[in-house]
């Protein structure tokens, strides 16, 4: 027997009813009030499809969810209107921090055809996350069921074996080694933010393992493939290693800082003044894709990790760098636009005359640190509050209304992200939170953003038929609960925007001046062998001789048919 719940309302400017048709009668379902989304529907050929406003609330345990039917007075076929969960087959990809409806215009066999067809999808069957970003017990909690997750998928959290079998990397494929750099980042915020020490010596030692024979974060059996910003990552790591004081190295290892001084030293050896009037590479190799490429990620990591040294040693050498690095990017290169607007990176083979005008978060957010460190250095420079200013205006276009506001990476909109750029996220919610504690004057810009999407991606964090652990978290947190696209990447921006919203309550970041004491060495990585190390090769098989073979005999016949190309060719 059906219970009936009438609820009239205007949509698109005539009166509707919404007719709830509830398996449970005994069962009362208070219902909140529906508006809809900028009077605005979608037609296509046999289907309206209409946004609202609004959440349906179920008390705990949910029952069957509610089937709901729509009608216009003046239509002449019955409207049918279904509330799609996450978990449904039949779902639309609608952002679900609205309620959006699939109005079909039917006959009343059809409208029953289809609730068949929808029932296996009306009984919820997880549980998520349920976060108040202004309550910092809540946010501890919350953090640690998403760390507890992201470290099980480094290593077994019943016997600490690592996954990949080396320490410091993720398993490959399909996770690449920066990725780790930045994961272990990530965990030491999560220390600091949340004074949870569990993981620390594991951090210590995968970091530590990485940091390669010649202790240069360039290990033999990652540097053929390395990239700048790859190393950068691992820079950045370190650098918050030693700003929040996490437990120094083994003895027989530089210190945290020693380590970011030497890549610093590396990059400035790879500043190319030959093309482009400057910047460095993407790639270090140039057999390398992406070596004749000049991005904001290189560029614009080398100029934070110059501003962060500058504010943590003191040194004006590291300051000068970063103020030259910030002109070429500006000024020179079309990386920056005069409004601020940051672009993805140039071709080196048209002298960086145009750029590739993508956007993405932790571009934004590289360049957010970088200045909120420069407006600190300089004691509140006009120049670099500007900046700093420029960068978050222009970073609104993450937060965009259609979605509530909440944080979005534009590669989520078509569902096109790869294993790299769903971890995007965290880079701009890590940064946007320094930007905080370094130039206060952006904390009523920047706190709301990091409470909404906070909550946000915490609900998309969900565990499987109501178990309160592991909470696995989804990519796109405009999503009602879980999009079911997770890995690495997306456990680690939810991570980085949850526990960022510790950053009213947490000291800032430490220099010499004001408690830091992580060892120096700033002339390490200055030795001419750091900055283009020697490979490693593994030993020649049969194997590779035959396709060594097959290689040279394409080289040669690609050579001859180049060669008629240049003498015929137009």
């Amino acid at each position: 027997m059906c219970a009936l719940l009438y609820i009239h309302m205007q949509v698109l400017r005539l009166r509707v009813s919404i007719v709830l048709c509830c398996l449970h009668a005994t069962t009362r379902f208070p219902f909140a009030s529906l508006k809809p989304v900028n009077d605005a529907c979608v037609n296509t050929a046999y289907t309206r499809v209409c946004g609202f406003t609004g959440q349906l609330h179920f008390p705990s345990p949910p029952p069957t969810i509610c089937r709901l039917f729509l009608s216009f007075p003046k239509a002449t076929r019955p409207v049918i209107l279904s509330i799609h969960p996450p978990r449904c087959p039949y779902s639309h990809s609608f952002p679900p921090s609205y309620i959006y409806a699939a109005m079909r215009f039917i006959t009343l066999p059809q409208a029953l055809g289809v609730l068949t067809l929808l029932a296996p999808c009306l009984i919820p069957s997880t549980s998520a996350i349920e976060l108040d970003p202004t309550q910092p017990d809540q946010v501890r909690a919350a953090a640690k069921d998403v760390a507890q997750v992201l470290m099980s998928m480094y290593a077994n959290p019943q016997t600490g074996a690592i996954l990949s079998g080396i320490p410091g990397l993720l398993t490959y494929p399909p996770y690449y080694w920066w990725e780790a750099g930045a994961m272990f980042g990530q965990l030491i915020d999560y220390w600091y933010y949340t004074g949870d020490s569990q993981w620390n010596d594991m951090v210590r030692a995968g970091i530590v393992h990485q940091i390669g024979e010649d202790r240069n974060f360039m290990p033999a059996n990652q540097s053929k493939d390395e990239g700048n910003d790859d190393q950068l990552f691992w820079a950045f790591t370190v650098m918050s290693a030693a700003e929040y004081n996490f437990p120094s190295p083994p003895d027989n290892v530089p210190g945290w800082l020693a380590l970011a001084q030497s890549i610093f030293n590396q990059l400035n050896t790879r500043w190319d003044m030959k093309t482009c009037g400057g910047g460095t590479r993407w790639q270090i190799y140039q057999w390398l894709p992406g070596y004749d490429y000049k991005n904001l990620a290189s560029n614009g990591g080398f100029f934070q990790l110059s501003a962060r040294l500058a504010l943590y040693t003191g040194n004006d050498t590291y300051a000068q760098k970063a103020n030259e690095i910030y002109d070429w990017l500006a000024n020179v290169s079309p990386l920056i636009e005069d409004d601020y607007k940051i672009n993805d990176g140039s071709d080196v083979k048209k002298n960086c005359t145009e750029a590739d005008h993508s956007q993405w978060t932790y571009n934004y957010g590289i360049m957010i640190g970088g200045a909120a460190y420069m407006y600190n250095y300089t004691k509140g420079d006009p120049i670099w509050k500007e900046r700093l200013q420029g960068f978050l205006n222009q970073s609104e276009y993450f937060f965009p209304q259609t979605y509530n506001n909440i944080m979005v990476e534009p590669c989520e909109l078509t569902q096109q992200c790869n294993i790299d750029q769903v971890s995007f996220k965290a880079y701009l919610s890590r940064w946007m939170a320094v930007a905080v504690q370094l130039a206060p004057f952006t904390a009523s810009q920047i706190i709301p953003h990091l409470q909404r999407s906070g909550k946000a991606a915490a609900q998309t964090c969900v565990a499987s038929d109501g178990v309160p652990a592991p909470y696995t978290c989804g990519n796109r947190w405009y999503w009602n609960g879980s999009d079911e696209n997770t890995g690495v990447g997306q456990q680690l921006a939810a991570l980085s925007i949850i526990s960022s919203n510790l950053v009213t309550i947490a000291e800032p970041p430490k220099n010499v001046a004001t408690g830091g004491d992580s060892k120096g060495d700033p002339g390490l990585g200055t030795a001419g062998s750091d900055a283009y190390p020697a490979l490693e090769f593994s030993e020649i098989t049969t194997g590779d001789q035959v396709g060594a073979s097959i290689i040279t005999a394409l080289a040669i016949t690609f050579m001859i048919s180049g060669g008629y190309w240049m003498t015929h060719g137009d």
